[in-house]
């Protein structure tokens, strides 16, 4: 790790700070580095917003997505003061950024009351034995939209 990332580090930890101080959301903060510029950053936003995918990561991706005009944050560098979630973490791969570097872990996150860990369990079942009731209906109608995309010739693929 270079002086740089720690100083990036410190940035989305002082964010996270900045969020307990101000009661807008949990103790998590974010930056999205690219060619050593900030180019988005967020902090937890879950309570003020009465949004539940408000995650630091994911307002610092749509933040950074912005700035750049782009859906995918490649040659990117993410850095959150904690280990993604599994929402966050699912968002960052579909962004398709370089890297990410994170400070506290998840276990870190379980001892301040915030444990993802049965959501990690749950991605693991099978559908059926889920605790949250997941059945499919109507699949053929839907695979016809599934159609539709695969024929269509100017499609932005991503």
């Amino acid at each position: 790790m270079t002086h740089q990332d720690s100083q990036f580090m410190a940035r989305a930890i002082e964010l996270a700070r900045m969020s307990v101080e101000t009661s807008s959301g949990g103790p998590f903060g974010c930056v999205i580095v690219k060619d050593g510029e900030i180019v988005g950053e967020g902090h937890n936003r879950v309570t003020s917003t009465s949004d539940p995918t408000a995650h630091a990561e994911i307002i610092a991706i749509r933040d950074a997505c912005a700035r750049l005009g782009s859906f995918q944050l490649d040659g990117c560098i993410i850095y959150t003061s904690c280990e993604p979630c599994p929402m966050c973490l699912g968002a960052i791969y579909w962004a398709r950024p370089d890297a990410i570097f994170y400070a506290g872990t998840r276990e870190d996150a379980a001892a301040a009351g915030f444990d993802d860990q049965y959501i990690y369990d749950e991605i693991a079942l099978e559908n059926d034995l889920r605790r949250m009731r997941m059945q499919p209906i109507l699949r053929d109608e839907a695979r016809i939209v599934f159609r539709l995309w695969i024929d269509k010739d100017d499609k932005t693929r991503y």
